[in-house]
């Protein structure tokens, strides 16, 4: 009966406003960060069989137009297919009168890569920062609960003026169940924002390597001499994302 007593039950009775507070807060972190970390997982497993599959086609293409209507039917999560289509449209758009049609070909490629590039980085980076957050933060609002289950472990103290174990197993367990808390949301977000950066800095490697070879295309009708696989990888060039070289 005494162990029955002594359960999360009898910590969570045992607890005040502050200490509910600081549960749900923990509670609503970890409840957005596994949103965040099976969403993102799902996402990235869907885009990179979508462009893996639809790059293969893309390249065993016998014409621009070819590769492009192949693109449109495989890469159904519009990973590679935003890029092709407006470095194609830039490759035949006639030159005006304005600053942008001044510029030539090449420097028209690249700068509309680049914006592509960035925004398809903007979208890969999303949620990341709730999930660093996340991972910072947890530890500390457990802390916060921690302190606040002392304080009442000495507030039982000091008014019963000596130390009785169930004066103060309630509310030190109450601090040891906050700290485990607060520890159980951090560690998951911190480990899945370390996969998803690693994730992404290899898709982004990968779609750069594309944005080379899909360059090259446009201005030459040929893929660089040095191309790789059809993975878009290459030997060392100059990156659009402004990056370290990739290799």
């Amino acid at each position: 009966m005494q162990e029955r007593q002594l359960g999360l039950m009898h910590f969570w009775q045992a607890g005040d406003a502050v200490t509910h507070g600081v549960a749900y807060l923990l509670l609503a972190m970890s409840v957005v960060s596994w949103y965040f970390i099976l969403s993102k997982a799902w996402t990235a497993w869907r885009q990179r069989r979508s462009a893996k599959a639809a790059l293969e086609r893309f390249w065993n293409a016998r014409s621009l137009d070819e590769a492009l209507a192949t693109m449109r039917a495989t890469d159904t999560e519009r990973v590679l297919l935003p890029m092709t289509e407006k470095a194609i449209a830039a490759a035949t758009m006639q030159p005006d009168q304005s600053l942008a049609g001044s510029v030539d070909r090449e420097k028209i490629l690249t700068r509309v890569l680049r914006g592509e590039i960035t925004q398809i980085s903007s979208r890969m980076e999303g949620g990341l920062t709730f999930l660093a957050s996340v991972g910072s933060t947890a530890p500390f609002v457990g802390l916060f609960g921690t302190v606040w289950g002392i304080y009442h472990a000495l507030i039982a103290i000091a008014g019963s003026g000596q130390v009785l174990i169930d004066k103060v197993a309630g509310p030190v367990g109450e601090a040891l169940v906050m700290t485990a808390a607060g520890l159980a949301v951090a560690i998951p977000a911190v480990l899945a924002y370390n996969a998803f950066v690693r994730v992404n800095r290899i898709a982004l490697a990968e779609l750069d390597g594309f944005a080379h070879d899909l360059l090259a295309l446009l201005l030459t009708g040929s893929r660089l001499k040095d191309s790789g696989a059809d993975d878009g990888l290459r030997g060392p060039v100059a990156p659009l994302t402004g990056g370290a070289m990739v290799r």
